[in-house]
């Protein structure tokens, strides 16, 4: 069963959801579209799009793009379909018109390529890496994602590179290629900037105490770190000597006040202390 959140959890997570696709609108406006970088997704379609007619902008057909897939998301999931989806997508696509229209831009903003790349990269990374840890997307391929998953049996990371991989093809045709390469090495850096973030996000530390002070790491952890434990009986196979082994999990913060505090009430416990970015269970992710 899903933990019930406060209006104050709420309002939180929509604020960091909207300051994190607002740095998205910024590195896709400002750094990929005067820059021709064309890195997959919805933003790369509209940009060739929106190169092949003059018409209509890219921020529009983006917009619109979004718009339609979002109204398929909701025919196929209907009411399952995340609102925070809903709400993330539209935002991106009007704040992008938004600086269209607040902040016409005609050429890229230096002349160095490799410098706008790197915010054309980190910008949209760490942003979509933000609002996927709190359970929603910005809409386009992702949706396209969840029809497949749903619908079929495709590797869905495998599917979806490969498209981002012919939507920078065909970026090489239409925009030359130099501004080609230059995507191909942000749609490669892009994976990997994703993933590491959101590992560094959810990065957790849990400990495997061998102690024969249970009671007292017990109530530090339940009292001062507000954490649970699970405790069972041990015992050493070279001193024989009856021991209590605790595992518990907590946040990086809580870790080191957790290793000084063991130090003190038991100098001689054995600690194994070590980093994980998936955990699901009270107090951490919800299983899915």
């Amino acid at each position: 069963m899903e933990e019930k959140r406060s209006g104050k959890q709420i309002l939180r997570e929509y604020a960091l959801m909207t300051a994190a696709t607002l740095a998205m609108a910024a590195g896709i406006y400002f750094f990929k579209f005067p820059n021709n970088f064309v890195m997959g997704g919805v933003s790369g379609l509209s940009m060739v799009l929106g190169r092949v007619q003059t018409a209509v902008s890219p921020a529009t057909v983006m917009l619109i793009i979004n718009a339609a897939l979002l109204v398929v998301g909701l025919a196929v999931f209907g009411r399952r379909f995340g609102v925070k989806t809903i709400y993330c997508s539209l935002l991106l696509s009007l704040a992008l018109e938004g600086l269209e229209f607040l902040v016409p831009m005609s050429a890229p903003i230096t002349d160095d390529p490799m410098l706008e790349l790197v915010f054309a990269v980190a910008l949209p990374a760490v942003g979509s890496a933000v609002i996927f840890n709190l359970g929603g997307t910005t809409g386009g391929t992702d949706i396209v994602a969840m029809i497949l998953r749903k619908y079929t049996h495709f590797n869905i990371g495998t599917a979806l590179f490969c498209v981002d991989a012919l939507i920078v093809g065909v970026g090489f045709f239409v925009n030359g290629a130099k501004a080609g390469m230059y995507s191909l090495v942000g749609l490669l850096i892009k994976a990997l900037v994703v993933d590491v973030v959101i590992e560094n996000i959810n990065i957790s530390k849990y400990f495997f105490i061998v102690t024969t002070a249970p009671d007292e790491v017990c109530a530090y952890i339940n009292a001062n770190l507000h954490k649970g434990a699970t405790v069972w009986p041990g015992k050493g196979s070279y001193t024989h000597e009856d021991k209590t082994v605790i595992l518990t999990v907590m946040t990086r913060s809580q870790a080191v006040a957790m290793r000084n505090h063991i130090r003190q009430i038991d100098p001689g416990a054995f600690v194994v202390i070590s980093s994980t970015s998936d955990i699901i269970g009270k107090g951490f992710r919800n299983p899915v």
